[in-house]
């Protein structure tokens, strides 16, 4: 299991149904759809960049509104914030990390892992010898999995 909640598992799970129903939307759309598409994906934000956001904000809230009340107590939001990034970094996760995730976001990889699978359909990768449509190559479901983490 890897370390991984059963929740966590099913949460990827989920996303990973997801992507491939959008995939499976593209095969067979036109190159102005899957371009729009892909440049839907490069404007996407990852959770862990909406992560990093979060965390900045409430530093910077714990921080002013610490000076301007002169109470201390606002400094404890900062120590957490910090607490939480520093969590993420090492271990990989932390409580907001899952609540973004439950919530739907994406980690950068998993966006990546479709925007590979909509250049697959596209045909951008055709100079390499793997042309859209042949044996079988835009199944949603091998696309997918030809561009999964192994």
């Amino acid at each position: 299991m890897n370390g991984e909640s059963r929740s966590e598992i099913r949460i990827k799970e989920h996303i990973r149904d997801e992507m491939r129903e959008r995939v499976a939307k593209f095969e067979h759309a036109t190159l102005h759809d899957l371009s729009y598409r892909l440049v839907e994906l490069d404007r996407e934000w990852d959770v862990e960049r909406i992560l990093e956001l979060a965390a900045g904000s409430v530093v910077l809230g714990g921080i002013v509104l610490g000076r301007m009340s002169n109470n201390r107590k606002w400094l404890l939001f900062p120590c957490v914030a910090a607490g939480f990034l520093m969590q993420q970094v090492l271990a990989g996760w932390c409580p907001p990390f899952l609540v973004l995730r439950q919530l739907g976001f994406r980690t950068a990889a998993e966006i990546n892992r479709e925007r590979m699978a909509l250049k697959v359909i596209r045909g951008d990768f055709a100079q390499f010898g793997a042309p859209a449509g042949e044996d079988g190559l835009t199944s949603e479901s091998s696309l997918v999995d030809a561009v999964e983490e192994k």
